[in-house]
């Protein structure tokens, strides 16, 4: 079970701010890593009294500790979980992370080159089908001529005087916690840990210059407008033989003047006469993957579906493709000859449709044609009588 908060710290349930502060620099100093050389508990003990100042220096925190213990910290009784950053608390009282010592030294070497970002455009069936395209970008490349040391030919870099190779230099000051040891980067090398005498002329001791770089980008099938490649290497290199960054591609797709994407399946809009609709037919419909015959069957009414299996985006797992869904849109003519408009009343006679400029079996000849009736300024329809079967009549 943790330890008590306010036994780590040796203050009373009712101790002031400027009590627990106090406690904590006595604490801390006795318990502090650098004064307690070989004591491998040293650094556990100082966490946790840090932790303890943390919680009990917060109103919040110490009031949910006061009335739940431990658990209330971790948010089981209602609250949020408690967190906190042993070096903000550290750094507020003594200046410094003790956390930062010499036993993590970070290992020296040239550091990593800069990633770069770049925007290829792309048609809308490139993106469903994917495709590969050259691009070209501004980047740092290795030096030929030094093979990236930045030492002259013929050279060699030599190890660091100001730090040994390691890339870092260690500071001691003392403190009223004893030593302090602080690293900072190596200015004489910049954290390479090496130095060149007689850098190379091509490339000024860089290890690397400015090229105009031709790439390949393999686009991937269904890709969408807004991603984003990940091309690993392939930006700058690094300094005297550092490691190259990354090169991120925005990719912005066309948008389609047929085809809506709506995830894996496609949405295009089929024109058809209300004859063609009426009567059926079957037509020539341009696909993504090329010209399919298309039924049309008949009686077909506006927005009905017909699916076409595969014929969509291919699937990011690779398991095949989505669907093409064709969306029927029935088209009437604005426009009739009076030949035309002749045969069509003929038809809605044969079907005891009324129509304008036809007989209307379901009215007597003295009926208005009015309908829309205004009064209190609603619009309203005709009621509707019924109809006289076309074989009834005389």
């Amino acid at each position: 079970m943790p330890a008590d908060y306010y036994e780590l710290l040796g203050v009373s349930r009712d101790a002031s701010e400027d009590e627990l502060k106090r406690a904590y620099r006595r604490k801390a100093r006795a318990s502090h890593p650098d004064a307690n050389p070989g004591d491998d508990g040293a650094e556990a003990r100082f966490k946790e009294i840090s932790k303890a100042y943390a919680v009990l220096s917060d109103p919040e925190a110490r009031a949910r500790y006061d009335r739940f213990g431990h658990e209330g910290l971790r948010g089981g009784m209602g609250g949020p979980a408690f967190d906190f950053d042993l070096s903000d608390i550290f750094e507020s009282f003594f200046g410094g992370n003790p956390f930062r010592s010499s036993r993590t030294r970070r290992p020296a070497g040239p550091p990593r080159g800069d990633d770069h970002e770049t925007v290829v455009g792309l048609d809308f069936a490139e993106a469903v089908f994917g495709t590969d395209r050259s691009i070209d970008v501004r980047a740092m490349v290795r030096c030929d001529d030094c093979d990236g040391s930045g030492a002259a030919p013929g050279t060699e870099p030599t190890v660091c005087r100001a730090c040994e190779g390691v890339g870092q230099v260690r500071q001691v000051r003392q403190s009223f916690l004893g030593q302090m040891v602080t690293t900072a980067p190596c200015l004489r090398c910049r954290g390479i840990g090496e130095e060149v005498a007689d850098p190379c002329r091509s490339c000024s001791g860089e290890g690397r210059r400015v090229e105009q770089v031709s790439l390949v980008v393999r686009v991937p099938p269904g890709v969408e407008g807004g991603a984003t490649l990940r091309l690993s290497g392939r930006g700058s290199v690094g300094p005297r033989g550092g490691s190259p960054g990354d090169l991120y591609v925005h990719l912005r797709v066309e948008e389609s003047e047929m085809f809506v994407r709506q995830g894996d399946s496609l949405v295009a809009e089929l024109p058809v006469t209300m004859l063609q609709a009426a009567l059926g037919t079957t037509v020539t419909f341009e696909t993504l993957d090329g010209p399919t015959e298309l039924r049309v069957a008949a009686g077909t009414q506006p927005s009905d579906t017909i699916r076409l299996g595969g014929l969509g985006v291919p699937r990011s797992n690779g398991r095949g493709r989505g669907d093409l869904h064709v969306v029927v849109r029935v088209d009437i003519p604005k426009k009739l000859s009076r030949a035309e408009a002749a045969k069509l009343r003929e038809v809605a006679a044969e079907r005891g449709e009324p129509v304008e400029g036809g007989p209307d079996p379901g009215r007597d000849s003295d009926e208005s044609s009015a309908n829309v009736h205004q009064g209190d300024g609603e619009l309203r329809a005709p009621k509707r009588r019924k109809r006289r079967s076309a074989r009834g009549r005389s």
